[in-house]
């Protein structure tokens, strides 16, 4: 399998080439030139645990790899570094469910790509003959930063840079990556929002600055590839548990900022899952909902700072890889890009927007509607979710009450309610105040709630990275640490 740009076909890589270099030469993202059909495979694939049903999508996804090696790697990234054996259980929940994706390290979904992506990595790196250090590049509007960087921890053979909104994600948020441990670890508030930082990334990535730079965001391949191992997790869950026959079909509301979560979900389509409607859930920040009812992307619209910061983005980097994969037409998703560049929006054409339509359904939640989800499934089924998870919740009852249907609801579950107790509190009708500590200890009070071992002691660690800069500087930013011996990280 090839792996091409979304903009120009004629620009390719092998699956390894395209995880070490993260984006494509010309700013595109890189997809497979042709998708693996595993509806043959389904009967048995779907009887496996976690890692052999992993093992067995990403090498599809990934053929530079052979069974052995990917089983392997597998083996080496899951094993013994998530709460549940089963890496991301599915729960009943009233008479729709819960994929829990917040089981990791870390407490975010983000936890399943990026404990496999630093050995995709450094296999590719083998593969591809490189032997000089990577340097990878990441923006990150709450938990990609963290899971990245205890899944990069002094892996030998990278560095990582993380950038984060100054001020823009949760209190809890921000001490897990401040205090993140490794000397080869760096993060680096920024002035700005997450699309701020992210254009500055995608710009640094197209500059000619000397370093060999990669990204642990989902415009990696390696990073959005392990995320459609869930979706097929899930269905399997469902399976088993009596709820669906093989062949029927299965919903998914899906909290979405980046656009790669979701995405997952219609390449697992793509590769013959039964997945049905792909529920795009936004928060206030509604660029992609409005895009999903009118065909017009427009990020010229106010920025919001919303109890779900994860969510608040307006630029969707991985929505590119969908018009591509729908359209099969690079010119016009280059020429799509080149307008959002220059005028901040785009309109796709009429038969386009009917596909996308087919496929998705658009779902918007404020905050109040968000913190009265959490309680409003607290109170029904004494199920505590996050802000985000409870976006999605709201999306799929609104999907269920406009396209009535027998086919189940999947609601995926992002993040831990710990990582946002202010929110939850409020939802749950507590006090919010006090710090973010003391927030996780009265919400556990309240709830008795496990509290994950990682955001336990989080409170006690010493502050590790302090580092405030300018949009603007970040491209002298990365060449000063890149040009650093050593981190005192």
């Amino acid at each position: 399998m090839i792996y091409q740009s979304t903009r120009d076909p004629a620009l390719t890589a092998s699956a390894a080439e395209a995880i070490l270099r993260g984006p494509a030469p010309d700013g595109g993202l890189y997809v497979p030139s042709s998708l693996p059909d595993l509806r043959p495979a389904l009967p048995k694939l779907l009887t496996l645990d976690f890692q052999g049903m992993a093992a067995a999508i990403l090498q599809a996804l990934l053929p530079d790899f052979t069974t052995d090696e990917m089983t392997a790697l597998v083996r080496s990234a899951y094993t013994g570094r998530f709460e549940t054996a089963d890496v991301t259980p599915t729960v009943p929940v009233g008479g729709d469910y819960i994929l829990e994706l917040f089981r990791g390290p870390t407490s975010a979904f983000k936890d399943v790509a990026l404990s496999i992506l630093p050995y995709l990595m450094t296999a590719s790196q083998q593969k591809c003959g490189v032997t000089d250090p990577v340097l990878i590049l990441t923006a990150t509007s709450g938990d990609t930063g963290k899971a990245a960087m205890a899944g990069f921890r002094d892996v030998p053979g990278t560095r990582i840079i993380v950038f984060y909104p100054h001020g823009g994600v949760s209190e809890v948020q921000q001490a897990q990556m401040t205090t993140q441990e490794g000397g080869n670890v760096c993060v680096c508030a920024v002035r700005g929002n997450f699309d701020d930082a992210q254009t500055a990334v995608k710009e640094i990535f197209a500059s000619d600055l000397p370093l060999r730079l990669s990204s642990a965001n989902s415009i990696n391949i390696g990073r959005l590839a392990p995320q459609v191992v869930y979706y097929f997790k899930a269905y399997a869950d469902l399976l088993r548990l009596g709820r669906v026959k093989l062949g029927d079909p299965v919903d998914f509301a899906v909290p979405t900022g980046n656009f790669g979560d979701i995405l997952a979900g219609y390449l697992a389509k793509r590769m013959g899952l039964p997945v049905g409607t792909l529920i795009c859930a936004s928060n206030r920040n509604d660029v992609l909902a409005d895009f999903l009812r009118t065909g017009v992307y427009d990020k010229n619209r106010p920025f919001y700072k919303t109890v779900s910061p994860s969510m608040d983005i307006l630029v969707s980097s991985n929505l590119e890889r969908l018009l591509y994969l729908m359209s099969g037409d690079a010119a016009l998703t280059a020429a799509l890009m080149a307008q959002l560049r220059t005028e901040g929006r785009y309109e796709v054409p009429a038969d386009l927007l009917a596909r996308l339509q087919a496929d998705f359904f658009p779902g918007r939640c404020d905050d109040e509607q968000t913190k009265a989800a959490i309680g409003d499934v607290w109170r029904a089924h004494h199920y505590l979710c996050d802000t985000h998870t409870a976006v999605a919740w709201r999306a799929a009852q609104a999907y269920k009450a406009a396209r009535p249907g027998t086919a189940p609801v999947v609601v995926l579950s992002t993040a831990s309610p710990y990582k946002f107790p202010a929110a939850v509190l409020e939802g749950l009708g507590g006090s919010s105040s006090g710090d973010g500590f003391d927030l996780i200890d009265r919400l556990h009070a309240l709830t008795q709630v496990p509290v994950p071992e990682n955001l336990r002691g989080l409170r006690d660690k010493a502050v590790l990275h302090r580092d405030v800069t300018d949009i603007a500087d970040m491209p002298a930013y990365v060449l000063k640490k890149a040009g650093e011996k050593e981190w005192n990280a």
